[in-house]
């Protein structure tokens, strides 16, 4: 039986958090930042939760983490 392949786009976006889910670090932070307020950028810093919907098709991508 063939080993299932991890979609590598997504594992260099996912990280697994420590109850299970999954981790993502914020879009809009790569450039054109000087328009952008200081907070606004300090929020963006900070990784996200992916919405609940999404985790079983990231599940799926990423069968070995």
């Amino acid at each position: 039986m063939p080993k299932m392949k991890t979609n590598r786009g997504a594992a260099k976006r996912f990280r697994r958090s420590g109850k299970g889910g999954f981790k993502r670090s914020s879009s809009h932070m790569r450039h054109i930042l000087t328009k952008k307020s200081s907070k606004r950028k300090r929020h963006l810093r900070s990784p996200q939760q992916i919405a609940e919907c999404d985790v079983p098709s990231v599940k799926r991508m990423l069968p070995y983490l």
